[in-house]
């Protein structure tokens, strides 16, 4: 691993400056320019057309489709929408393009000048500037076999499946993120997570980053003051979870400070994250625009959005995350810590799933705030991996309410639910733990209670209420807390009243 300046100090000594281009797959039925099937997984080069593959004679026609989602992206994210943009192709060779160049868009994308409000963890607002999103294709994917990590690098053999060749995509890509300073890695993780979440919620992606829905290439470069021209930048390519991000910042930041401050010069290079310990390595020094040589793609017509189309599908975009948390914060009557405690848990969907399904909203949260949230952590897994489904926390709920389960014996049934014992009231059968509702039975208990210390009843007599409570402790631990202790203490309270 390189040297490494500790973070506080080189945030103290540098100011950081981030650039993002985050790439999207659209969620199309085929590929951005042939019919094949835009589909996740099968066998390898299954979902091909000679288009795909980039054969002679074979000739490229734009999905209608990606470019409305590239429409709804760009105004999702403040755009301005072009009315005139055309393809290009980007020129390069390497295994996975057999056409030895991409189609893109180079110097006239589909939507610019954008812009995206990104929430921190403490709720503060910090405004990244998106220079432009563009569309383009995808490349195949290469297997690298025989080498260390699954990298070219000392591969013996290198296998192309080109399934994923020509999935459409939409790059999206920042202007310089100044201003970020120490949270800079924070501000990257949250921009990316936020886009997700728009992706999500205009139904443009299933945006799954485990499966390379959705990848950041992260830049980061140093400067000594905010005053000072940009440093060299380095670029970390294919990060893929929000964790990640925030690592890969941080490295680059520690590894890049160090570099500085022993007098040497920052290479501008991409570099390859590695998971295992969150270090970047030197990937290939880092290419102009120049080098590719775009120019504008002879098989494609140039677009011409209408005015009349890209407004018929603003007026058709769903509610946006912001607006959303917004409304369903009033709704719920939450606080703006409880409900950013709730999005910085991916709880939101969870609790709104299992609202619409009868529960209250802080019922809701406490189930996935509390005793969920502290099995997730545990596990170091989310939310939506645990084995307990919106409907088993609908129906916990609705047994507290109808007086069947106490909130003791409901924590101890959604603990076998977790176990996989089946749903609550499989459950609460199972093990026995239904609240005691026969007041005959509870009775007979408090009798006994009460019999055992009969100076409980001559103190409630005498005004001292409180008494009460050793009793209702007694008649707790007797039924093994399967009793309603409200209901325990009113009749403990009769029957003292009966013997004055």
């Amino acid at each position: 691993m390189a040297d490494l300046m500790k973070y506080d100090e080189a945030v103290a000594k540098f100011d950081p400056v981030l650039g993002l281009e985050v790439h999207v797959e659209l969620g199309t039925e085929t590929k951005m320019f042939d019919a094949a099937p835009n589909a996740f997984g099968g066998d390898p080069n299954t979902f091909l057309t000679p288009v795909s593959l980039g054969l002679p004679g074979s000739l490229p026609v734009v999905n209608e489709r990606a470019v409305e989602y590239a429409i709804r992206i760009g105004l999702a994210l403040n755009c301005k929408i072009a009315e005139y943009c055309r393809f290009a192709r980007k020129n390069y060779f390497y295994p996975d393009l057999t056409k030895a160049f991409q189609t893109s868009q180079y110097d006239e994308p589909i939507a610019y000048d954008g812009y995206l409000d990104v929430e921190l963890e403490d709720g503060e607002i910090f405004r990244v500037q998106i220079e432009r999103a563009h569309m383009e294709e995808d490349a195949g994917k290469n297997t690298h076999l025989g080498g260390a990590d699954g990298r070219i690098h000392g591969a013996s053999a290198s296998l192309v499946d080109y399934n994923r060749a020509g999935v459409p995509l939409v790059e999206i890509v920042t202007r310089p993120i100044e201003g970020a300073g120490e949270r800079a890695p924070e501000v990257a993780a949250k921009y990316v997570q936020t886009l997700r979440d728009i992706f999500r919620a205009i139904g443009v992606s299933e945006a799954r980053m485990e499966r390379g829905n959705v990848r950041a290439d992260v830049n980061v470069s140093l400067r000594p003051s905010p005053e000072s021209p940009l440093g060299t930048r380095t670029e970390t390519k294919n990060v893929n979870s929000f964790r990640s991000i925030d690592r890969a910042v941080r490295y680059e930041i520690r590894r890049q400070a160090a570099v500085l401050a022993s007098g040497g010069s920052v290479l501008q290079e991409t570099r390859h994250f590695h998971e295992e310990d969150g270090s970047t390595s030197s990937g290939r020094e880092k290419t102009d625009a120049e080098d590719y040589r775009y120019f504008p793609e002879p098989d494609l017509v140039p677009l011409r959005p209408s005015r009349e189309w890209v407004e018929e599908i603003r007026a058709a975009l769903p509610e946006l995350p912001v607006a959303r948390r917004r409304r369903l914060s009033t709704e719920w009557g939450f606080s703006d810590m409880e409900m950013r405690d709730v999005v910085n848990a991916g709880a939101l969907d969870l609790i709104e799933q299992t609202v619409a399904g009868g529960c209250a909203p802080a019922a809701a949260r406490k189930w996935w705030m509390g005793e969920l949230a502290r099995s997730a952590k545990e596990q170091e897994i989310s939310l939506e991996e645990l084995p307990v489904k919106v409907a088993d926390l609908v129906e916990l709920q609705s047994m507290v309410d109808e007086g069947k389960l106490n909130d003791k014996l409901a924590r101890q049934v959604l603990e076998g639910v977790l176990a996989g014992e089946g749903s609550p009231s499989q459950v609460a059968s199972a093990r026995g733990l239904e609240v005691v509702s026969d007041e005959g039975a509870l009775l007979a208990v408090i009798d006994e209670a009460l019999a055992a210390n009969p100076k409980i009843i001559t103190d409630i007599q005498a005004g001292k209420v409180q008494a009460a409570g050793a009793a209702v402790g007694a008649v707790m631990k007797a039924t093994r807390g399967q009793a309603d202790a409200a209901r325990v203490r009113e009749l403990v309270l009769e029957r003292a009243a009966q013997q004055g």
